[in-house]
């Protein structure tokens, strides 16, 4: 649900949300619209949560597994991701959220946000540059892995429920398409 019909920049939303006028809502700002996000029923958390702790194991400190935390992109967005595997860098996030370049790929958690990931998150990641990104589809238990930004969209598209995948950033890691998408 949008909360307003004003063009926010990124600076204007930290102002607000300084204020504390947000804080009992949990919002993010997508394409300057600040927009109420979905509450997280069990299998979201569930399965965010287990996905974040085993890729938290397996990167170690070749990256950092930041789940439902701001990144900041360059067109008024900054949506919380369920994860977003970034670089580690330490302190630097004290001054600021990850940046695009610090972004290796985001993947987010979909059911009654299916809609609002596979469009509007969709295009603002990939409007933003951001190499991959992987939507969890909940509803029907597939993997939807997209890459190869290209202006508001993705040059290729592949959907998983079974196998194995690797990262573009760590072609070295092989990780099961089960451990994102079962019990």
């Amino acid at each position: 649900m949008m909360l307003s019909t004003v063009q926010w920049t990124v600076e204007d939303y930290h102002h607000i949300i300084k204020t504390g006028v947000l804080d009992d809502r949990p919002v993010e700002l997508l394409a300057g619209e600040i927009v109420t996000m979905s509450p997280e029923a069990e299998p979201h958390a569930f399965f965010s949560r287990t996905a974040g702790q085993y890729l938290t194991r397996l990167l170690g400190d070749r990256a950092l597994v930041s789940p439902a935390k701001p990144i900041t992109l360059p067109n008024q967005s900054e949506p919380e991701p369920d994860l977003a595997i970034v670089q580690p860098l330490g302190r630097d996030y004290l001054s600021h959220h990850p940046y695009p370049e610090n972004i290796f790929w985001v993947i987010e958690y979909a059911n009654t946000s299916l809609e609002k990931d596979s469009t509007i998150k969709y295009h603002i990641y990939a409007e933003a540059g951001i190499p991959e990104y992987w939507l969890v589809n909940l509803r029907t238990r597939e993997l939807v892995v997209y890459r190869n930004p290209r202006g508001r969209d993705y040059g290729s598209k592949e959907t998983l429920q079974k196998g194995t995948i690797s990262p573009l950033a760590f072609p070295d890691i092989i990780i099961p398409v089960e451990i994102l998408i079962s019990a």
